[in-house]
């Protein structure tokens, strides 16, 4: 909240694009490739591990193709949410999946309290409607449920928000925490830095549903 009482808003061009147009034209056509090298990747799963008991409900929100969750576990349920049919067929992790624009419609389908994690890799970047995405993380996660969004220096330019074209890395994950902080249902969130030597960084920003 503001100190007037009124809700906080991040300033509109923040959230400019270079392409305006409907996610779901961008979007169309599977990209079955991987948007960080092998060994960030690794690094991504080996970080997974250590926040995923087995048995968690897991969403894995921004989906695609792969999910990068350890292999060496069972899950209650791997949920999918993304944005290219094609793509969440072909992601064998998944239990279910659903094809949702989060900039378009930010409510997520699930039931109050239904998972344990919620991961988003490489995506947050994307959304135009960050506070409304991660309020309604916050509803579906159960108390004490973890949100964990991870992030590189990669992107798709034309649909990356503006402020994350133009802020560098430390204020990349200053943004991140400031959605956590925003946005009401989590606690004070920490960053991880999981870069590899030699490869893509990996940072993550991780919030816990109070």
């Amino acid at each position: 909240m503001t100190a007037e009482g009124a809700p906080f808003q991040f300033p509109e061009q923040f959230f400019r694009r270079l392409d305006p147009s409907p996610d779901r034209f961008f979007y169309d056509t599977p990209r079955f490739v991987n948007h960080i090298d092998d060994a960030t990747i690794t690094a991504l799963t080996a970080l997974y591990a250590e926040m995923i008991p087995p048995g968690s409900r897991v969403l894995d929100l921004m989906s695609s193709w792969v999910s990068h969750l350890p292999t060496d576990r069972e899950y209650g349920r791997v949920t999918g949410l993304g944005m290219n049919a094609e793509e969440l067929k072909a992601n064998g992790q998944l239990t279910e999946w659903t094809v949702q624009d989060l900039n378009e419609r930010p409510v997520l389908p699930y039931e109050d309290a239904s998972f344990d994690i919620a991961t988003c890799a490489v995506s947050v970047q994307y959304l135009t409607r960050p506070l409304e995405v991660f309020r309604e993380v916050g509803r579906v996660l159960s108390p004490g449920g973890v949100f964990a969004v991870s992030f590189s220096h990669r992107t798709f330019p034309e649909k990356a928000i503006e402020a994350w074209r133009t802020m560098p890395a430390a204020d990349l994950v200053r943004l991140v925490a400031a959605y956590f902080a925003i946005s009401g249902p989590f606690g004070e969130p920490i960053f991880l830095d999981r870069s590899p030597e030699g490869a893509d960084p990996l940072w993550c920003v991780v919030g816990r549903r109070e």
